[in-house]
């Protein structure tokens, strides 16, 4: 809980229409996901449910350029009616962002 909270009040964050992510190093030789899909995002779970499957399959496709960082992504209620392509498009946006800003610092 520590670490994910840690990670809630990195310095960098990104965000778009559909998600909100954020980023911070982390001592281990891979990367660390964390998914909030809250009842606010859809009150069917199947919907909750089906959004999470995207970012897991994106961030695992995406793991050797995220290595050692600990990332959080926070789905806004327009993911909900999103379709899966342009789930799968915001999201590698942000993943080369985080890669981009964390290789910088």
């Amino acid at each position: 809980a520590a670490e994910f909270a840690a990670t809630l009040k990195s310095r960098w964050r990104g965000r778009d229409e559909i998600f909100g992510v954020y980023a911070i190093s982390n001592p281990y030789s891979y990367g660390r996901l964390g998914v909030i899909v809250s009842r606010k995002v859809s009150g069917r779970a199947v919907v909750r449910n089906r959004i999470k499957r995207q970012i897991r399959e994106t961030f695992r496709q995406s793991q050797e350029t995220l290595a050692r960082l600990d990332v959080v992504v926070v789905a806004s209620p327009k993911a909900a009616t999103a379709s899966k392509t342009v789930l799968r498009a915001s999201l590698d946006k942000l993943w080369e962002k985080v890669e981009e800003q964390c290789r910088k610092s």
